[in-house]
């Protein structure tokens, strides 16, 4: 691809595993967070002349990059670990007894074979001791995002609000993107559910 017209940036909650104590994204939400991301595609007219960059955990990253491919974009999965590691991390954290045990990590697949994969420790060098590897693959998609022209970038992302289980999660990111003078397009769960 050559330079891109738009760069989507997306974070957002991972799908909740079971037993969650604080329900955050329920299983139950994901159509209303498909067609929530889905609407802000369409809005700024998502097509085969962008870009989607994100992580690709089961949930919010998923959804993006599906709806991302469906309208022709280009994508690339930054993967903070190796890919094993971060299936275990998050992807298929929430198998449960049912009748689609892996659903997400079959998703994930589909994804992948469409997509660039980026692997952080592969491209940067193993994460610093006492730096969080969610917070530098964070910066890492932002900044090359940002590289590719500050006008083209729109962050998207599907949070709560409030902070999230460990450094790096999406509360990161938007303070990160706002710090630069970016935009941000806030799917804010608290509204949508």
């Amino acid at each position: 691809m050559n330079e891109p017209r738009r760069v989507f940036l997306f974070s957002g909650h991972m799908i909740d595993a079971k037993g969650r104590e604080t329900p955050r994204f329920p299983p139950e939400k994901e159509r209303v967070a498909a067609n929530a991301i889905a609407a802000v595609l369409d809005e700024f007219g998502a097509c085969d002349r962008d870009l989607g960059i994100t992580e690709g955990a089961c949930g919010g990253d998923l959804l993006f990059a599906e709806a991302l491919l469906d309208r022709g974009g280009a994508l690339e999965l930054r993967l903070p670990f190796n890919e094993p590691t971060f299936l275990r991390e998050s992807v298929d954290f929430e198998k449960a007894p049912s009748p689609l045990p892996d659903r997400w990590h079959q998703r994930f697949e589909k994804v992948k074979a469409r997509a660039k994969v980026l692997v952080m420790p592969e491209v940067l060098g193993p994460t610093p001791e006492g730096e969080s590897p969610y917070e530098r693959c964070n910066l890492w998609m932002l900044l090359d995002g940002l590289a590719m022209g500050p006008e083209r970038l729109c962050f998207i992302c599907i949070w709560d609000g409030k902070g999230g289980d460990g450094p790096g999660g999406t509360r990161h990111m938007v303070e990160e993107v706002r710090s630069r003078g970016g935009e941000v397009r806030w799917l804010d769960t608290t509204k949508l559910w």
